[in-house]
């Protein structure tokens, strides 16, 4: 048997460092027992996959030397390799699945939904999908269809009986049926929700070991029952444990810094950030903590994962990164590495333009704009406040810039002036006022270059990376202030949009 292994990154957004850890340790276990490594573009989700994002992530693994065998950029025996082209091919099987009874169409509304959920919270009920639609007639069946009545389809889960999933590192999990959902299989729209997609790709590409995040360890039952349905044979779970932060919640960019690029901006080397992921939740047979891609492959042993938990530290990467400027270059290949980072030509001299009038001799050049090519600024907090200004109304106007920055698709001046107006409406600022805070948090400094088109040049990731580094450093925004300032953001923009007719964001 040869055996393959796949990794399923969606592309919504920044290439998270999750899916390098995850990639890793798929193409350690292939290569390390002679087998194949599939990459496999999981955009059914369709009002958030983009096709940037795709090669975004393709960029950023190859970057750190993850390649893989088989994927929608190379081909191979099992594509297409997007889920969005494999459409036809669910829904063949969900056809399967609603002739033998493992399925069901559900015509749920909405409205019913909602009502529903309210009910089982007053009542204290557990909540999930009550199974109105499970036991319908086929007159009735019937009747929605010619109605046109939009529907979604549904997995039927026994009511009664336990589904056991052995997993290499965790031995047995043992999940009682009654306590789970009738997962919805298949939306209103015809596209497959991942479980389906998940399984059913798994099958057809011949996956013999899915590894991936413990996450998914409560959805693995509804796998299982899937591959049963269809009568398929059960490929062996391995679940590793999610990258942590420091204080032991999953790793998350409210936190850390999540986005392979921003570690790529920052001047990190590739090989240390994939060296160090290698470093979590495993230690190799020589306790050795800094090794090459070859070492880690040579002797790799899945068995040896703990699940004591994998704390992502920044002070621990830069450790390491640091090592490998000392031990592993001279200073021309080092000077090599800084040319391939930001010390060249087409990035300085997109700073140009930003600074021609700004300058009296050649030498203000490079103070003036180090902070573009600064891993980090440091500054005095007090340059956020002013001398009137409360931190946390400061702290809270910044996480708001974070909120609407997130919605922007295209990351260029015009659309972060339009984004720092926005926030400056919602809290009736004169723009200035936001964006003299913004000068500080991106700069250091409280003069400096055009703001957006810094912004635009130093990046999202380092720009997000930033703003969070000074709501951090007025004392963050704690969790009920977040949920009532999201709420408060949310509703805003609602009044907004309904009052404008506008759609969507730049």
């Amino acid at each position: 048997m040869t055996i393959r292994v796949r990794i399923a990154p969606s592309p919504t957004g920044s290439p998270h460092v999750g899916t390098a850890y995850m990639g890793l340790f798929n193409l350690a276990f292939a290569r390390h027992h002679n087998g194949l490594f599939v990459l496999r573009v999981e955009d059914t989700d369709q009002g958030r996959s983009r096709p940037e994002y795709e090669s975004g992530i393709f960029r950023a693994l190859q970057w750190m030397g993850i390649q893989w065998d088989e994927g929608p950029d190379i081909g191979g025996p099992f594509g297409p390799y997007r889920q969005s082209e494999r459409t036809v091919i669910y829904r063949e099987h969900i056809r399967i699945l609603i002739d033998k009874g493992k399925a069901y169409r559900c015509f749920c509304t909405a409205d019913r939904l909602a009502e529903m959920r309210k009910l089982q919270h007053q009542n204290k009920l557990p909540e999930g999908y009550d199974g109105r639609c499970r036991n319908l007639s086929e007159a009735e069946i019937e009747n929605h269809l010619q109605n046109n009545d939009p529907f979604v389809i549904r997995l039927r889960v026994p009511d009664e009986g336990t589904c056991v999933i052995n997993d290499r590192l965790r031995s047995e999990i043992r999940y009682e049926y009654n306590q789970i959902d009738d997962q919805i299989l298949m939306k209103s729209d015809g596209y497959p929700t991942y479980h389906l997609a998940n399984v059913i790709d798994d099958h057809l590409m011949r996956i013999t070991h899915v590894i991936r995040g413990e996450e998914w360890v409560p959805s693995t039952p509804k796998h299982v029952l899937l591959y049963q349905s269809f009568g398929w044979e059960i490929p062996e779970f391995i679940h590793l444990p999610l990258l942590l932060n420091p204080d032991g919640s999953k790793l998350s960019k409210r936190k850390n810094p999540t986005s392979i690029d921003y570690y790529r901006d920052a001047g990190f080397l590739p090989e240390a950030l994939l060296n160090y992921l290698g470093l979590m939740s495993y230690s190799r047979p020589d306790q050795e903590e800094k090794f090459t891609l070859d070492d880690f492959v040579s002797d790799f042993d899945i068995d040896r994962v703990s699940l004591g938990g994998s704390i992502f530290d920044l002070k621990k990467l830069r450790w390491l990164n640091a090592r490998y400027l000392r031990e592993n270059y001279t200073p021309d290949q080092l000077w090599l590495k800084f040319t391939g980072w930001r010390i060249n030509p087409e990035f300085l001299s997109r700073m140009i333009p930003m600074m021609q009038n700004r300058l009296h001799t050649l030498g203000d050049f490079i103070p003036a704009c180090s902070f573009l090519l600064a891993t980090d600024v440091s500054y005095d907090t007090a340059l956020l406040t002013g001398h009137d200004k409360d931190p946390g109304e400061i702290a809270e106007m910044l996480q708001t810039v974070i909120f609407q920055l997130e919605t922007l698709t295209d990351w260029i001046p015009g659309n972060l002036q339009t984004a720092l107006e926005l926030v400056a409406a919602f809290w009736e600022l004169p723009i200035r006022d936001v964006t003299s805070v913004l000068f500080v948090a991106i700069s250091g400094m409280t003069v400096a270059p055009p703001l957006y088109e810094s912004m635009a040049l130093l990046g999202r990731d380092m720009t997000r990376r930033r703003i969070m580094d000074s709501i951090d450093r007025l004392g963050s925004v704690g969790r009920k202030k977040m949920k009532k300032l999201e709420e408060r953001w949310d509703m805003w923009n609602s009044v907004r949009h309904q009052t404008n007719g506008e759609g969507n964001q730049p």
